[in-house]
């Protein structure tokens, strides 16, 4: 996104930014991008754990981010980004725009860290979260894999950037190929609804 308005959704990989991969918060995560791409409390949304019958469904009428390792699914209010519209950082990108601002992001991370287990998949992608964010704890969750179900981590927290509080999920993990990913949900508190969030986080498959 690169709307003036959202700088902490629309610019990840500013070298300015507490998340960029010049700042001592990365150092875990060389190529993660920013505060901005963050990821949701706890408290105010769905836990989103999923299902054995939900898990990897594309709920009728969305679009789909698709990657060599991950898809998800996006409401149709989300528009995906082209390849020069999106950071470099981000294998697929898609935003929520409201009154001409962008007001929500989803983006998904491939290789991002060097991992050799979820959890440490999961701790790379916490060190992309800025300084200063409400952070929840880690959480086991279950995700579509071409073998069936597969281990992953939701980390949830919130911010605040140019009073706008944001709230995001990541869903970190090891793809088929044992490299990191990270699917990542942030919107505008009140932006983007619990029972979408849910179906975002159901719809995640690992190729």
């Amino acid at each position: 996104m690169r709307t003036p308005a959202m700088t902490a959704l629309t610019s990840p990989n500013s070298p300015n930014s507490p998340n960029s991969p010049n700042s001592p918060n990365s150092a875990r995560t060389p190529r993660w991008p920013a505060a901005a791409a963050a990821c949701a409390a706890v408290v105010a949304l769905v836990a989103g754990c999923g299902t054995d019958t939900t898990a990897g469904v594309v709920p009728e009428g969305w679009g789909t981010l698709k990657t060599s390792a991950v898809t998800v699914a996006h409401p149709p209010a989300f528009t995906p980004q082209g390849a020069g519209e999106r950071s470099k950082y981000n294998a697929a990108a898609a935003t929520l725009a409201e009154g001409g601002k962008d007001i929500g992001m989803i983006t998904v991370q491939l290789d991002f860290t060097n991992a050799d287990s979820v959890e440490e998949a999961a701790i790379g992608a916490e060190a992309g979260i800025a300084l200063g964010s409400t952070l929840g704890k880690q959480r086991k969750i279950e995700v579509a894999g071409p073998e069936g179900r597969t281990e992953a981590r939701r980390i949830d927290f919130e911010f605040t950037e140019k009073g706008s509080r944001i709230k995001g999920v990541i869903v970190a993990g090891l793809d088929s190929a044992q490299k990191s990913y990270a699917v990542r949900i942030d919107a505008a508190k009140g932006r983007l609804g619990d029972g979408d969030l849910t179906k975002i986080i159901d719809s995640i498959t690992l190729k």
